[in-house]
């Protein structure tokens, strides 16, 4: 039997950006929406150049699209940052800072922390940064080179500002979901045991302490099952330890459903469990340790894991006393297990000091 033991789940953080480039490519898609509609637009302003200069950019980002589609990402985003900085500077040289073509820039700020390692995206931040006040600089010296009325160049303005508002808040939406994600999965993985999904020792321990806490005031009883697969080793070695990951996802799962919604159940060591059952006395906990040794006799294993595996638990029993502390009410079950084992494995002792 596996005596119990700090285990270290070592299951990976995924990255964040695989997301990010699946919202790489809706904005793609966006924004050529975006420059189609203007399209249209500066053709009835009377402003041609600009009008073409969205046909190359329906181009552009639709080639971007495709390379994401791809994983060719470094050309995606050259592409999308092109389109974005050429577009800007057009806009503001041909028709004025006033347009609001300049606000699209800020819109790679959040971008660049996301999709490049830190000190890449500080360096393009500076470039952006420099390009941003150079063509606020240059538009101070010079005159828009095809100006075109106040009162087009007002809803030219509302126009983008309210392109890059939606953007905005799509973004932050997607960042916050991000977030929020990547938080929950830190939260399970930091409480969970990554190959059986059950709560790992270390949040077991935690809520154990609780339930003790719970005793302390109340009175009401809390009992302790710990359970043990017999000869798991040999399992291993006979059928690999692929089966034998399949075997204690598959236990996990049996005890699991022989619970109650209030009982707590982890993996405690290798291939050891520990149930804490509140408002339950010893001979109820008795009686649900029975009910798990017996699903597992009877569960057709062939099915589950593609081997004719004969699989038995053995389980040992205890209850909360007055003065305990959670170790010496584990130890007491842990004995009782022990001499499960010792009177011939697939069977459940009480504690009887």
């Amino acid at each position: 039997m596996s005596r119990p033991k700090s285990m270290s789940a070592r299951e990976p953080i995924r990255e964040r950006r695989p997301q990010f480039w699946q919202v790489a490519k809706r904005c793609c898609q966006i924004a050529a929406t975006v420059d189609v509609a203007f399209f249209f637009l500066f053709h009835l302003l009377g402003s041609p150049i600009l009008a073409w200069v969205n046909v190359v950019s329906v181009t552009m980002y639709v080639v971007a699209y495709r390379a994401l589609a791809r994983k060719q990402n470094g050309l995606a985003m050259s592409l999308i940052w092109a389109e974005v900085i050429i577009h800007a500077g057009l806009g503001v040289l041909l028709i004025g800072w006033e347009s609001g073509f300049h606000y699209f820039l800020l819109m790679f700020i959040p971008a660049l922390f996301v999709s490049m390692a830190l000190r890449t995206a500080v360096i393009f931040l500076v470039a952006l940064w420099s390009y941003y006040i150079t063509l606020y600089l240059v538009m101070w010296v010079i005159e828009p080179l095809q100006p075109i009325a106040p009162g087009a160049l007002l809803a030219v303005y509302l126009f983008n500002l309210s392109v890059v508002f939606a953007m905005f808040s799509y973004l932050s939406f997607f960042y916050l979901t991000m977030v929020t994600t990547a938080n929950r999965k830190l939260r399970r993985m930091a409480t969970t045991d990554s190959l059986t999904a059950l709560f790992n020792r270390r949040q077991m321990t935690e809520l154990a302490e609780k339930e003790l806490a719970r005793f302390q005031r109340t009175g009401r009883p809390v009992a302790f099952l710990v359970l043990d697969i017999d000869h798991f080793k040999a399992i291993n070695d006979r059928h690999g330890h692929e089966v034998g990951d399949r075997v204690l996802i598959e236990v996990a799962n049996l005890i699991k459903a022989q619970l109650r919604t209030q009982d707590l159940i982890s993996r405690w060591g290798g291939e050891e469990f520990l149930a804490v059952l509140p408002d339950t006395g010893l001979d109820s906990a008795q009686a649900s340790a029975e009910r798990m040794r017996k699903a597992l006799l009877a569960h057709d294993w062939l099915a589950t894991t593609g081997e004719s595996i004969d699989l038995t638990i053995s389980a040992g029993v205890s209850e909360l006393r007055p003065g305990d502390n959670l170790n010496s009410a584990i130890s007491r079950a842990d004995r009782a297990l022990y001499r499960s084992k010792e009177g011939g494995r697939n069977r459940v002792e009480l504690e009887t000091i």
